[in-house]
């Protein structure tokens, strides 16, 4: 029986902060100790009309936060709870749901649906609410029901949709939903709201209507129907239905040809009349077309074998009217538009799509936009100035260089001297589209740029005096010094050509940093990042000296910032973001410096202090510090080598926290990388540390609280570990290997049909296979018959891998090298395995014909160790 609960859900909401903390606790009394009745009188709170609306909301909120989270650890334990809950008062919860969504009371309807769909994501996919589709579909077919049911029923199909996958519904339910929300949307047959909820459904329904979508009647209804909801008179009505048309052009490119000219024109006419939130949808359908052509051109590349997906060529065929429409989104600028990322309108979507257009048709969109921009750069109106230094950045990549380099050769001091414009707008735009240039027309290693020894020094001059503008201004200028000194990395004699510059580059941007007007915390990263790319792309036998002279000045930023005063929340996270940046820098540096053996020494002498800065970040507590501190921390491990050992008593304790730090699992993700780089510095002195570290990485394995993505790094940290210990790894050999075996097993069950899985399944094999090559080849020269016993795992786990066609080539890689340490370290002991597994000389010989140079070579040593050991 259900427990009435209407006033601790009241008192949970009560201003009285004592009244409100004491009805929180009774209800979490209630849910630990008999979840079922909790969900069951929760359900009862949202289904009752008399209940306050108050009560209700807060009942449907607890009964969403009961089977869904975002974290994937409490998400499975909600699920297990769910399943675990007696079938009948299951049945009595979910009825009720969807007698909610009925409800006279349009917030209750909203609540319920949202938590039917919730349900369906765990009971569908295992078939346990079989009938909750046709449930939903008679509210939509019987005569009597009023709108305001089949609105909500619509919304909850559209919701259920969302939360399943296509594989879960039968075709015949799948073409009863389609019926059902294609009839929602008749204009004639509904009301304005339904026909919102069916459009917003279909939305959700698209994924499922691969079949439907094979017919062409029935595909050609769905697109009249869609076609005619994109002119419905209710401008939220007309953009669900372009969001459909959106997803329809990602999901069914192939089958769109005879509809392009209705659709050219539909989307055309909402880009030049419609209201921004529908013409932005207009646009990101030709942005969508862009993206799937682009996809196949590189899908269909001369050197892959495989048949590429159909192209239709359609920006190709539309590009004399799609880049005039474009053209002119762009003088439809904000008066007050500011700069940051989250602002979005259709001066910047049609942008963004003419960039798009540009990568996919090349050289034919030049001839298209250049009248456009030599009528507008000089006329006095600023949105014309803006919309042709834009519509000029827009297209620099995907054209060739030859059709390029005129152009931008003859714009270039146009441009430099546009820096000096007086409209903030169309100076950012000009910093932005420099920048551009020198992305994609600034490399002299392939034997080009447009930057040459003579007009480098006007092109610096103008970037450092931009330095100094409006702080939107001044970050895009940063982008701009940030792909110049990219330009020059690994150009031989032309990387000599900004040594000049650097030590006023470098004062620049400290200074960018240390600006206090406008949002601060932008610039200062933006500069930092530029820094970081100036020194690691430099020429270090020229810029030895200035960078040696960084180095302190970096130092001493960073001790300042344990002296700031930290008084709230976002004085903390202020300073966690400067100490982050600094870090970052000395992270560089110190890998600039210890690259050459004529450097590295700098590092050394100043090892100490900088060893000492970190750990007094480490006291700060901050996890965004943390992750930065610990990446500098594996950079000066590579450094010093064994001198790192000195430090690791102190260092350790930090080690151990960044390990057991699950919910912020990047940090705990990094912690295991920079293990690795130390056991990789220290060899054998890692080992008075090994148990403890050994013991934290099995517990991180075995729980299942740790985010999956840490798992992969944790492997390949065992390799790294056995590396450097060799024979010592005995003692965790028998654990490692049972953990590695498990997780093995897991791979060969995944979804492979999941694509988020499959990426995450490709770590996992590769990891394992790293750690058994780490594993084995510590055990090399001692000990290498502890690795009998698992090879014929090792041998079994490689040849499932190898019947695989979706595998990634770096799981090739590690599997191929894992079989050839297994052959050169245990050798004649597995002789007769090698002889058993026929599946060896087919996988190899697959390698051998690969076009990575890498894999071929490690396969060519893989033969060579297995015949060597054959033939002894």
């Amino acid at each position: 029986m259900a427990m009435e609960i209407t006033q601790f859900l009241l008192a949970a909401q009560s201003a009285d902060a004592r009244v409100r903390t004491e009805a929180e606790g009774s209800l979490k009394q209630f849910q630990e100790q008999n979840l079922p009745q909790f969900l069951l009188s929760l359900s009862f709170e949202l289904a009752n009309n008399e209940k306050p609306s108050e009560s209700r909301r807060l009942a449907g909120i607890l009964l969403k936060n009961s089977l869904d989270a975002k974290d994937s650890g409490r998400k499975e334990l909600l699920v297990k709870q769910w399943c675990a809950i007696d079938l009948a008062l299951k049945s009595q919860i979910k009825e009720l749901l969807l007698r909610t969504i009925g409800s006279s009371v349009p917030e209750a309807r909203h609540t319920s649906a949202q938590v039917i769909a919730k349900v369906a994501s765990i009971e569908v996919p295992q078939k346990q609410w079989p009938e909750l589709v046709g449930s939903l579909l008679s509210n939509m077919t019987q005569p009597e029901s009023p709108a305001h049911l089949k609105q909500s029923t619509l919304e909850t199909l559209g919701y259920v949709c969302e939360e399943i996958s296509h594989h879960d519904l039968v075709q015949d339910e799948v073409n009863s939903v389609l019926t059902a929300v294609v009839q929602g949307m008749n204009q004639a047959a509904n009301n304005a709201e339904v026909r919102l909820a069916a459009t917003k459904a279909l939305l959700n329904a698209l994924d499922f209507s691969q079949t439907n979508f094979e017919n062409e009647m029935e595909r050609s209804y769905i697109m009249k129907m869609v076609c005619e909801t994109a002119c419905a008179k209710e401008a939220v009505i007309r953009q669900a239905a372009f969001e459909c048309l959106v997803s329809i052009a990602s999901t069914y490119y192939e089958v769109l040809e005879q509809y392009m000219q209705t659709l050219f024109e539909l989307t055309a006419k909402a880009v030049k009349e419609d209201e921004e939130s529908v013409a932005l949808q207009a646009v990101e359908f030709w942005s969508t077309i862009c993206d799937e052509e682009i996809d196949r051109q590189e899908y269909d590349s001369p050197d892959t074998g495989d048949s590429s997906p159909p192209h239709s060529g359609f920006i190709e065929k539309a590009l004399p009217h799609l880049v005039p429409m474009l053209l002119e989104t762009l003088e439809k600028q904000e008066e007050d538009q500011d700069h940051e990322d989250d602002v979005w309108n259709i001066s910047m979507a049609g942008g963004t799509c003419l960039g798009l257009v540009a990568r996919t048709v090349g050289d034919g969109i030049v001839p298209l936009v250049m009248p456009f921009v030599e009528v507008n750069i000089r006329k006095p109106n600023w949105r014309s100035r803006e919309a042709a230094t834009y519509a000029f950045g827009s297209i620099l990549e995907g054209p060739t260089i030859d059709k390029l380099a005129p152009m931008v050769a003859a714009g270039l001091e146009f441009l430099l001297t546009a820096t000096k414009d007086e409209n903030n707008h169309v100076r950012d735009t000009t910093a932005w589209t420099l920048s551009r240039i020198f992305e994609f027309l600034h490399t002299p290693d392939s034997g080009f740029s447009v930057i040459s020894p003579q007009n480098l020094p006007r092109i610096v001059g103008v970037l450092l005096e931009s330095m100094k503008d409006v702080p939107n201004v001044a970050e895009k200028v940063c982008g701009a010094i940030y792909n110049l000194a990219q330009g020059y990395e690994d150009a031989g004699a032309s990387s000599s050509l900004l040594s000049p510059y650097l030590t006023e580059i470098i004062q620049h941007l400290l200074a960018a940093a240390e600006r206090t007007d406008g949002p601060e915390s932008k610039l200062r990263s933006a500069s930092y990042e530029t820094l970081n790319e100036v020194v690691r792309c430099s020429n270090l036998l020229e810029a030895s000296g200035i960078i040696g002279q960084l180095l302190p000045v970096i130092m001493v930023k960073l001790g300042q910032t344990m002296d700031l005063q930290v008084v709230s929340t976002e004085d903390r996270e202020k300073q966690a973001e400067l100490q982050a940046s600094l870090c970052g820098v000395l992270q560089v540096i110190i890998q600039k410096l210890s690259s050459k053996d004529e450097t590295k020494p700098i590092i050394m002498q100043n090892a100490d202090q900088i060893m000492m800065l970190f750990l007094r970040v480490f006291g700060c507590h901050s996890s965004s510090v943390h992750e930065e501190a610990m990446l500098a921390i594996g950079a000066l491990a590579y450094a010093t080598g064994a001198e790192f050992a000195k430090y690791m008593p102190e260092l350790f304790k930090y080690l151990q926290t960044g390990l057991q730090n699950f919910e912020e699992y990047q940090v705990c993700s990094i912690t295991v990388g920079v293990i690795g780089d130390i056991c990789r510095a220290l060899d054998d002195k890692i080992l008075p540390f090994c148990d403890q570290i050994m013991s934290l990485l099995i517990q991180n394995l075995q729980s299942d609280a740790l985010h999956r993505s840490v798992k992969p790094p944790i492997f390949s940290c065992f390799g790294d570990i056995a590396l450097a210990i060799g024979g010592h790894f005995e003692r965790y050999v028998a654990t490692a290997l049972q953990i590695m075996q498990g997780a093995a097993q897991v791979c060969a069950q995944m979804d492979t049909l999941d694509e988020e899985l499959m990426d995450y399944g490709n770590q996992l094999r590769r990891s394992i296979f790293e750690a058994y090559s780490g594993i084995l080849q510590g055990f090399k020269d001692a000990k290498a018959e502890l690795m009998v016993p698992y090879a014929q795992h090792l041998l079994q786990f490689v040849e499932l891998v190898s019947k695989d066609s979706l595998r990634d080539e770096s799981v090739t890689k590690a599997a191929v090298a894992a079989m050839g340490d297994l052959a050169d370290v245990v050798g004649e002991k597995i002789k007769p395995l090698f002889s058993n597994f026929t599946f060896c000389g087919e996988f190899l010989s697959e390698c051998l014909d690969s076009e990575d140079e890498d894999l071929k070579d490690t396969a060519r040593w893989t033969q060579g160790m297995i015949a060597r050991l054959m033939v002894t």
